[in-house]
């Protein structure tokens, strides 16, 4: 059942930027904002306008060439940001102006040295600036992971009230437990008189390995929008990453989620960002790791052989990966070998892989990886034992 339609908000080309080496130039952010677009992305954050004169042009270059996504544009809670972040949107089909601030006692006190009716004012002045610009306002509330859920409530409700269309809730730390965020998330809706009149976005790094189950848990507590990046690249350990969420969604249709998301995108968009951002993906990386359709244990090919759901909830085809892998190491079993050897152009016996097989057992133990050269090798030495 596909009820209800989530966002996604793709920030790879702002907060995925910001990873050390990964500075993009202007070519190749338009690059990837039309792959992304491309991709079935709802929300471009193309970039923070008034950091930087290159990165001011980017987000203009792109407002230019993007024909469906919204495009968006970060600024913090200061006029000349949200000034810059309108002028780089001015050509934009569907401009964004995402603004916000600290909402945490320790962003409070010690970011800011403010006192919290003094950020509230400055929030709520934020999103009435951006309102001069743009119809569509984001207002984030920093580190709300952390921010006392009455004072979260009431910040949001004042932004709903001075325009914002979209009410974002970090977890910037990334220090939430997933039922902790989706308590705050469902707190947000039970109890801002106003929050139908804005989406609740997720926003959650990665530092202790939970932005993935922290956003799901904030959509099925009743966030419409979840912002990630492709590869989960972002500050620090990263951000939710695009992939994952999507496919968690997809998997578990019975939750009544779906996006736009072409999936059999998901993989060559994850080695173009790869490729352009000069950040290798870890192997065994969820969805879209070189490992994550590959299996080199011999219990596990066996089952995978005889029937792939076994080991595999995800077709590789449905993601865009070239597909699964069967990989022979000194853990693989004899029907991977003789499934190997078939594929390659022998069609031996039992006995013949009986045999065969402590003989590929001994060159497994002297490498990682058994290629099929070392498969040829054996084949071509085997002499079959006489029938007397």
């Amino acid at each position: 059942m596909q009820t209800k339609k989530i966002d996604i908000f793709d920030t790879t080309l702002r907060d995925g930027e910001q990873v050390p080496g990964c500075k993009l130039n202007t070519k190749e952010k338009i690059q990837l904002a039309l792959a992304l677009e491309d991709l079935g992305v709802d929300i471009i954050e193309a970039g923070f306008p008034i950091s930087s004169p290159g990165d001011f042009a980017s987000v203009e270059e792109i407002s230019k060439v993007i024909k469906n996504a919204t495009v968006c544009g970060l600024s913090r809670a200061v006029e000349k940001d949200i000034n810059a972040a309108g002028e780089a949107l001015k050509y934009a089909k569907r401009p964004r102006i995402h603004t916000g601030i600290g909402t945490s006692d320790s962003h409070i006190k010690s970011k800011f040295n403010a006192t919290r009716e003094e950020i509230l004012q400055r929030a709520v002045q934020a999103v009435k600036w951006a309102k001069g610009w743009v119809d569509d306002v984001e207002f984030y509330a920093e580190d709300a992971g952390r921010t006392e859920n009455g004072f979260l409530a009431k910040v949001i409700e004042a932004v709903i009230a001075a325009g914002a269309t979209v009410v974002n809730i970090p977890d910037t730390t990334g220090y939430c437990l997933p039922h902790q965020y989706g308590e705050k998330i469902a707190y947000l809706v039970n109890n801002v008189p106003n929050i139908d009149k804005a989406t609740i976005s997720c926003h959650c790094h990665n530092d202790l390995g939970l932005a993935t189950a922290n956003s799901i848990a904030g959509v099925i507590a009743g966030a419409g929008q979840i912002e990630c990046t492709i590869n989960g690249l972002g500050e620090r350990a990263g951000n939710t990453s695009l992939e994952e969420v999507v496919m968690v969604l997809k998997q578990h249709a019975y939750l009544g989620f779906y996006t736009n998301i072409k999936t059999e995108k998901l993989n060559p968009l994850s080695r173009l960002v790869s490729d352009t951002m000069r950040m290798p993906v870890q192997p065994n990386k969820a969805i879209v790791g070189a490992n994550a359709f590959a299996h080199s244990s011999g219990i596990h090919q066996d089952g995978f052989l005889k029937d792939n759901s076994t080991y595999e909830i995800i077709r590789p085809e449905d993601v865009g990966a070239d597909g699964s892998k069967i990989v022979l190491t000194a853990r693989s079993g004899r029907s991977a070998l003789a499934h190997r050897f078939q594929k390659i152009g022998y069609n031996f016996n039992r006995n013949d892989i009986d045999v065969l097989y402590q003989q590929f057992l001994a060159v497994a133990d002297k490498k990682k990886e058994v290629k099929d050269d070392d498969l040829h090798e054996l084949a071509k030495a085997y002499q079959p034992e006489a029938v007397s």
